[in-house]
C-alpha cells in the first residue's frame, strides 16, 4: 500500500488541496468535480477566478467525461501523446464547473506521464484540477521542495515525485474550431503534434494569446521576484557594468561557458540543449531568487523552433527584454 496515496486520495476526496509532480512542473491539485474545493486552488494561489485550470486525468478513456463533440484529431493527439505533456482545449461537457472552465464552454485536458500521479489518478477515477502549485505568476516549481518553499502549511500534502524530468508545463493545442491551434509551446515540439494532425498549427503569439483565457497566457507569467533582464551576450555586458558601478548585485545567466569579462555576484551556466534548459530553467530562476540580488541577467538562447517553449516562458518571465 503506497502511503503517500491513500493519504492524498483521502484529503481530496475531503474537498482539500494536494501537490502533485507531474513530468512539466509540480501542480496544485483538487477534485475537479468539486466548485468548493477548487475555489481553494484560487485562494492559496491567488489566482483570477476567471483564469482556467486544467484537468488532469489518467487517459483517453476519460475525455469523453469531460468533453463533447471531440474531433478525431483529439483523439488521434491523445493516442499519440498521453500520458504526456500535451494539454488539449475541448469543448466541455455541461456539468463541468465554472469554477474549473473559467465560465468558458471549453475544458482544457491532459493526462500526465508522472507514474505517481497517474497511479493517483487512476484511482481517484475522476479529474483533478491542478494549475501549477506556486503563488500566481511567480516562477513554477519542479521539485517537492520548491512548493513546500511557496505554500508551507497552506498545502496539507505534498507528493514528492523528485526533480520534474521536462520542466517547462505542457504544450496547449486547441480543436475546438476547424484550424487546431498552439496557444502555449511546451513539452511536446510543434513539429510533433503537426507530424500527428498532417496540418500546420496556428501559433497565436504573445500580443493576441495575452486576449484569450487559457493557462500560462498572461504578459507576465512564470516571473522570478528580483528584477530579470534578458538579451544578447554583448547587451548583458553593458548592462552589467552599468548596474554594477551603482553598486548593484547582478546573477548572470548564461547560455553555455563564457570567458566574458562581466561583473557579477553569481555566475551560472546553462545547458546549450534545449530540453536540458527546459529541465533547468525553473529551479536555477528560483535559486538565484533568493539569493539577495538586485538584478538577474540572462543571456537568451537561440530563436530556432527547438528553443519555441524555452524562449515563450523566458519572454513572459522577463521584466525587460533588451532589443536585438
Amino acid at each position: 500500500m503506497n502511503q503517500p496515496i491513500e493519504q492524498a486520495l483521502a484529503l481530496l476526496a475531503a474537498g482539500e488541496l494536494v501537490a502533485i509532480p507531474t513530468e512539466t512542473v509540480y501542480g496544485l491539485a483538487a477534485d475537479a468535480a468539486n466548485p468548493q474545493a477548487v475555489a481553494k486552488i484560487f485562494a492559496a494561489k491567488g489566482r483570477p477566478s476567471d483564469h482556467p485550470l486544467i484537468v488532469h486525468i489518467a487517459g483517453s478513456a476519460q475525455i469523453d467525461d469531460w468533453a463533447i463533440d471531440v474531433p478525431q484529431a483529439a483523439r488521434d493527439l491523445a493516442a499519440a501523446f498521453w500520458p504526456g505533456p500535451l494539454t488539449l482545449i475541448l469543448k466541455r461537457q455541461p456539468h463541468v464547473p465554472d469554477a474549473v472552465t473559467g465560465g468558458q464552454d471549453t475544458v482544457g485536458l491532459r493526462a500526465p506521464a508522472h507514474p505517481l500521479t497517474h497511479e493517483l489518478l487512476v484511482r481517484f477515477g475522476g479529474g483533478l484540477a491542478a494549475p501549477s502549485a506556486n503563488k500566481f505568476g511567480h516562477v513554477s516549481p519542479t521539485t517537492a521542495e520548491h512548493v513546500r518553499q511557496e505554500f508551507g502549511a497552506e498545502v496539507p500534502l505534498v507528493l514528492d515525485g523528485g526533480p520534474c524530468l521536462v520542466g517547462v508545463e505542457s504544450t496547449i493545442v486547441s480543436l475546438v474550431s476547424d484550424q487546431p491551434m498552439l496557444l502555449r509551446p511546451g513539452g511536446v515540439p510543434r513539429e510533433a503534434i503537426e507530424a500527428v494532425l498532417g496540418r500546420p498549427l496556428e501559433h497565436h503569439q504573445k500580443s493576441d494569446t495575452a486576449k484569450i483565457r487559457a493557462s500560462g497566457l498572461l504578459d507576465s507569467h512564470y516571473a522570478p521576484r528580483t528584477k530579470l533582464i534578458t538579451g544578447s551576450l554583448p547587451q548583458l555586458v553593458e548592462t552589467a557594468h552599468r548596474y554594477y558601478e551603482q553598486g548593484q548585485r547582478a546573477g548572470l545567466i548564461l547560455f553555455g561557458e563564457s570567458p566574458a569579462a562581466i561583473p557579477a555576484a553569481i555566475r551560472v551556466a546553462m545547458p546549450t540543449n534545449p530540453a536540458a534548459y527546459a529541465r533547468e530553467l525553473y529551479a536555477t530562476l528560483r535559486q538565484l531568487d533568493t539569493a539577495g540580488l538586485d538584478l538577474l541577467l540572462l543571456e537568451s538562447p537561440p530563436n530556432t523552433p527547438e528553443w519555441l517553449a524555452v524562449n515563450d516562458r523566458l519572454m513572459r518571465a522577463a521584466h525587460v527584454r533588451l532589443p536585438h
